[in-house]
Parts: structure tokens; sequence; C-alpha cells
């Protein structure tokens, strides 16, 4: 990654769009499934995480330009695929479970990111500070995934998880095999990065 700003390659500017450009589909996601779930305790952390995902994208934008561009346009964001992979959730148990799978491998990624050696700073900073708040979300999510466990019951909910992970191995697998030098950081199997 660049040590100064006039080192910021094409690779880092589309790691860093890359990133944008999912924490704004995680926005998207969360608002829709934000209106549509009951009042209540889990309505108001589904509602944070959808304001979360957008300052995610406005932190990622801001950092881009701190260092002196703008994001690239991707046009697809990694949750494009996922989706088609894993299918829509059909349920709120369901967009919990694939919400964990990919939180997990979303902050897997940036902690793999940040211990890259001389990343800029201001990436950095940005990927800290965002992490933050990922964690946060595996936690909320994982509870719960408990209280879901009363309404479908654990089988099924470990079943749901399954699923999606298998998903998200097949993505980004798929995403390595299309992209894997744009990840400077990710060198052993997909797996490998959680």
């Amino acid at each position: 990654m660049p040590k100064h700003l006039e080192d910021l390659s094409e690779n880092d500017l589309w790691l860093l769009s890359f990133y944008r450009t999912s924490e704004i589909a995680g926005a998207l996601f969360f608002g829709r499934v934000a209106r549509s779930v009951r009042p209540g305790p889990l309505q108001v952390d589904i509602t944070h995480h959808f304001a979360d995902e957008a300052n995610h994208a406005r932190w990622w934008t801001e950092c881009i330009a701190d260092l002196g561009t703008a994001p690239l346009n991707l046009g697809r964001a990694y949750q494009d695929d996922y989706l088609g992979t894993a299918g829509v959730p059909a349920n709120v148990m369901e967009v919990l479970a694939i919400t964990q799978v990919f939180e997990k491998r979303a902050i897997g990624l940036y902690n793999r990111h940040l211990k890259l050696p001389g990343v800029h700073p201001r990436i950095g900073e940005t990927l800290a500070r965002i992490m933050t708040d990922e964690r946060w979300h595996i936690q909320y999510v994982r509870a719960a995934l408990r209280d879901q466990e009363r309404v479908h019951g654990p089988d099924e909910v470990r079943a749901a998880l399954k699923r999606f992970d298998a998903a998200d191995e097949a993505v980004f697998t798929k995403l390595l095999a299309e992209y894997g030098e744009r990840f400077p950081y990710v060198t052993a199997e997909p797996a490998a990065v959680r």
C-alpha cells in the first residue's frame, strides 16, 4: 500500500473502491431490511447497521479523496454475486445468517489488509475505524440469531449459516479467480482469510 500520496497505485485505488462499493451495497440492503422488520430492538439494531454501512462508504470516499483521487465506479459489488449464489434470504433469520457470514468475511479482509506492511496511515485509520463497527455487527447478529433459534429452532439456524457459509466460499473463490491479484494480503486458501 502507498507510503506517500504519489504512491497510490491503480490497484490500491481499485481495492479501496471495491470496499466502498461493498459498503454502499450493504447500506442499500440494510436500508430495505430496516424498512421491513417489525418494530423493536432488532429494528433499532438493523437501522443502526444501515447507518454504519452508509458511514463506511462515506469514510472510504473521504479516504480516497484525501489520497488525492476519486473512487472508481466498479458497477458490481461483492454482495451482487453473493445473493445470486446464496439466494435471497427468505426471512429475518436468513437475513441475520447471511449477515453473520458476510460480516466475518469483511472483518477478516479488513484485518488482513491492516496488517500489511507499509499501509498508508490514512487507509489504516479508515480500516480500524470501520472494524470497530464490524465487531459490533457480528456481536448483535450473533445475539439475534440466538433469539431466532426460539422461532426457527437451532438446527434450521445452523443449516442457514452452513448454506450461506458455503455460498460465501464459492463467491470468494470466484472473486479471487477473477481479481486475486487485486488482494495483496490474500495468499492462502480463501477459508484461511477468516
